[in-house]
């Protein structure tokens, strides 16, 4: 029996074009032909979009191992996420009826192990008195943008399972992910050493005007 739970990708691609999407439609894993603006596509796509800025996140992250080791630890943890996106994005791109045994997707293992990360990480920082707003730094940027985007995927497959059928982990997984970019940006500003931006309701305009 095979160590691996996930059956590998069966796929070539050679010529990228197909013309086959130019009514606007497109091909689910299962072959059925739907709209390409439909509920399940938006889901995987939503995913997908997360993938492209989880990586580039990554590529921060690699960037700025020669300012402090420490970062490097979390270049793995993106490109593990990565992989598990696309788990994702594969059983979002398939119907019920077709969903393979051994066919990749994300398991409450998965979640969990977000869960571990973040409570390891979070006892290295001290509690937070208020929100925290993004831009201490380019790495703490690039993971709140993954945290909006993860945000937004998450929606998407909410909206998706009120009116098709979707594994409850895959929303679990998204919830918790948006809350480990969250706590992850946090902790590239406490390595970079870059001050944290905290809300002051205070510091808006409206706040020192005159009328």
């Amino acid at each position: 029996m095979s160590k691996q739970p996930f059956d590998p990708p069966h796929l070539t691609i050679g010529r990228v074009y197909t013309r086959g999407g130019d009514e606007g439609e497109t091909a689910l894993a299962g072959g059925q032909r739907v709209a390409k603006d439909g509920p399940r596509i938006e889901a995987y796509g939503s995913v997908d979009e997360l993938n492209a800025f989880v990586g580039a996140a990554r590529s921060t992250a690699e960037a700025l191992v020669d300012h402090d080791g420490r970062v490097w630890t979390l270049v793995p943890v993106l490109l593990r996420v990565q992989h598990e996106l696309f788990n994702l994005g594969s059983i979002l791109a398939t119907l019920p009826e077709d969903v393979g045994e051994r066919q990749a997707r994300v398991a409450d293992e998965d979640v969990t192990r977000l869960e571990t990360e973040m409570d390891r990480v979070n006892r290295d920082m001290a509690p937070l008195h208020s929100f925290v707003l993004p831009g201490s730094g380019r790495l703490n940027s690039d993971l709140h943008l993954c945290r909006v985007v993860c945000r937004r995927a998450e929606r998407a497959v909410v909206a998706l399972a009120r009116v098709e059928s979707v594994p409850p982990e895959a929303i679990r997984y998204l919830n918790r992910l948006s809350d480990a970019f969250f706590v992850w940006s946090r902790w590239a500003t406490h390595i970079t050493g870059d001050p944290e931006t905290l809300w002051d309701p205070n510091h808006a305009g409206s706040a020192h005007s005159d009328g």
